[in-house]
């Protein structure tokens, strides 16, 4: 594929050389929008003497206007984007600021059930775009990077590396990821901080990017292993155990424009008859080797209690927002092995539906999604921790016996706290006020840059502890999973 005419490793250093005048322009320009940075309005804050305080102050982020072969030629060539999903054409996912083709609520296909028109085909690696679109309309965006206390860059870093992971030459596979280190080490924000209050976002795991060898059979590129990526942050839908990645949920269908659509929609399910006590919806996975999968497929055919929705290819309708829903919504509880990696979208998807997720591995979510769900992990879900196949084999594990043991006060508790959740695992219309993951996430890497500008201000070393392997991550100790 022929990829855009850009020569970032020739420009990217050469500002210097712009004319006085256009500089003289720049900063007449800077000057007048940065009074009126902010979008959109906020309301004026007094503190305790009465005094007006700057409601976005320490919450202030900058977006880099990147060249468009980073984010938005992808957009415009998006038939390039097909590879490693199972979809023909990924163009219409683009649609809507990301959220995909809107879900016709007026349809004889649509149930009752889905009564609000802000349901969306969203595919699951669709966030980068997303989150571009929520970030333009953060309430604390600002044109001067000055006073930001984080850097934004709007690299659609899945959506870029999907057309790579696949190829075996590992120069084409890595190139999108130097070129970008190399724009941005050039630009007068990197040497505040040096990278370390940049953050990027990525709708794949961030896997993906930790290619460690040159190796042609090593899976996925390197760019996170990058010097000037080392010093970033990434969000991601999965993060891996090195300690610069934070996990935030994959997109549900689900994105709402009004606080009382929420509302409305935990009514409904609140009050749903479920006729299966659990479901599992997915594949098997016979090429990955000591995968309990398999296990819990054979386990919940074997059940009365549970539903089975194969996704094999050409069996059920998985991609179908309205089916897998609805067949969420008919369950108490939601089986969420790891698959091809730790964590399923269908966490979040069976999550909305209010069905009470059960794990097996504490890398699919009590390690990941800490600024979304309660580290509390009895309060919402069922925890069944089992390594293998053997272990499974050797404990004789039933599902079913384990969930039929749950009171039923306890099984309403769980379910309540669900729903109580969904605002927090939902990425809400751009347009609205809503708290939601989103927001939860900016907060979360705010703090995580003030805790290095505070290490900095006490004269300690940002670089100690900041893109370190946390080698516990992931393992079924108790060292983070108590």
């Amino acid at each position: 594929m022929e990829k855009p005419s850009i020569m970032i490793s020739r420009t990217c250093c050469y500002d210097h050389q712009l004319g006085f005048a256009t500089l003289i322009s720049l900063l007449l320009c800077t000057i007048i929008v940065t009074h009126f940075n902010h979008s959109p309005s906020l309301e004026l804050v007094f503190n305790n003497n009465g005094e007006q305080v700057d409601p976005c102050h320490g919450r202030y982020v900058y977006v880099h206007d990147l060249p468009p072969r980073f984010n938005r030629y992808l957009i415009d060539h998006c038939d390039s984007l097909t590879r490693g999903t199972d979809k023909p054409n990924m163009c219409p996912y683009m649609e809507n600021m990301g959220f995909g083709p809107k879900l016709d609520s007026s349809s004889s296909k649509s149930p009752e059930i889905f009564t609000n028109s802000n349901w969306y085909e969203t595919n699951q690696f669709s966030l980068e775009l997303i989150f571009h679109h929520k970030i333009k309309n953060y309430k604390c965006l600002t044109n001067d990077s000055s006073v930001a206390s984080a850097i934004f860059v709007p690299f659609y870093a899945g959506l870029d590396v999907s057309r790579f992971l696949w190829v075996s030459n590992l120069t084409v596979r890595d190139a999108s990821g130097r070129d970008l280190a190399r724009w941005l080490s050039c630009q007068k924000e990197w040497k505040r901080m040096w990278g370390r209050d940049h953050f990027v976002i990525s709708g794949r795991i961030s896997w993906d990017f930790r290619r460690q060898h040159n190796t042609l059979s090593d899976w996925g590129s390197n760019f996170r292993f990058l010097p000037e990526s080392m010093n970033m942050s990434m969000l991601a839908v999965e993060g891996s155990s090195w300690n610069n990645d934070y996990a935030v949920p994959y997109p549900t269908s689900f994105h709402p424009l009004k606080e009382s659509e929420i509302v409305e929609w935990q009514r409904k399910i609140r009050n749903r008859e479920r006729p299966h006590l659990f479901t599992f919806t997915g594949a098997p996975r016979p090429e990955i080797e000591d995968s309990i999968r398999g296990k819990v497929i054979q386990h919940c055919r074997s059940s009365r209690a549970c539903k089975f929705i194969d996704c094999s290819y050409g069996k059920e309708k998985c991609e179908d927002p309205v089916n897998v829903i609805m067949e969420f919504g008919d369950s108490v509880f939601c089986l969420q092995p790891p698959g091809d990696s730790y964590t399923r979208r269908s966490i979040f998807d069976s999550m909305v539906a209010g069905c009470v997720p059960v794990f097996f591995h504490p890398g699919t979510a009590y390690s990941q999604y800490r600024w979304n769900l309660p580290q509390n992990r009895t309060k919402y879900s069922v925890y069944i921790p089992v390594r293998d196949v053997k272990e499974w084999n050797e404990k004789n594990i039933s599902v079913e016996k384990v969930l039929m043991a749950i009171p039923e006060d306890e099984v309403v508790a769980l379910r309540e706290e669900v729903i109580k959740l969904i605002p927090s695992i939902i990425y809400a219309d751009p347009r609205s006020n809503i708290e939601d993951a989103f927001d939860l996430a900016v907060k979360g890497i705010l703090e995580r840059i003030e805790r290095v500008r505070e290490a900095i201000r006490n004269g300690r070393d940002p670089s100690i502890g900041f893109a370190d392997e946390d080698h516990y991550k992931y393992t079924f100790s108790d060292h983070n999973h108590s």
